[in-house]
């Protein structure tokens, strides 16, 4: 349905059937980086991706994801990429640099590469409000990556 006249308008698409999506999650804060994992997989396997298509890769923290994903980008494998992580503040500047160059990296990793990456890399003040972020963080980067894999698609034809 187009909301203007003789304008074509691409629909969301969130058919999973057929794609292969790559997960990489960080082990720091694990607790909070299952809890994604584990809603990012059960919506995936929901929108209809195959267990098969799917591939998990783990890494010691957010910073070292970028380098993964760009493994993962070059391989030719996925048509869409999942980013898991917590960066939860302390007392230091430290929570500041991981969350920004993290998240540039991702950025940059997918604007060079074309795959799209669904950032799914939290950065809260406190373990409580990680907790309650990672359910939804983890069902909305699915369902980011299977729409972007989707539409990446229907761009290239």
């Amino acid at each position: 349905m187009s909301r203007f006249d003789n304008v074509y308008e691409y629909d969301q698409n969130l058919d999973g059937n057929g794609l292969s999506i790559g997960v990489v999650m960080s082990r720091f804060n694990l607790p909070v980086c299952e809890g994604l994992l584990s809603a990012c997989i059960q919506e995936l396997k929901r929108l209809g991706v195959a267990d098969a298509d799917m591939a998990i890769v783990t890494c010691p923290g957010a910073l070292e994801i970028p380098l993964i994903l760009q493994s993962m980008a070059q391989s030719a494998k996925f048509d869409a990429l999942i980013a898991l992580g917590a960066v939860i503040r302390g007392d230091t500047y430290h929570f500041e640099v991981v969350s920004n160059d993290a998240c540039r990296a991702i950025m940059e990793l997918q604007l060079h590469t074309g795959v799209p990456i669904a950032n799914g890399i939290l950065t809260c003040d406190t373990d409580e409000q990680a907790e309650v972020r990672m359910q939804p963080k983890g069902a909305d980067c699915a369902q980011a990556a299977v729409e972007m894999a989707n539409l990446q698609k229907a761009l290239a034809l």
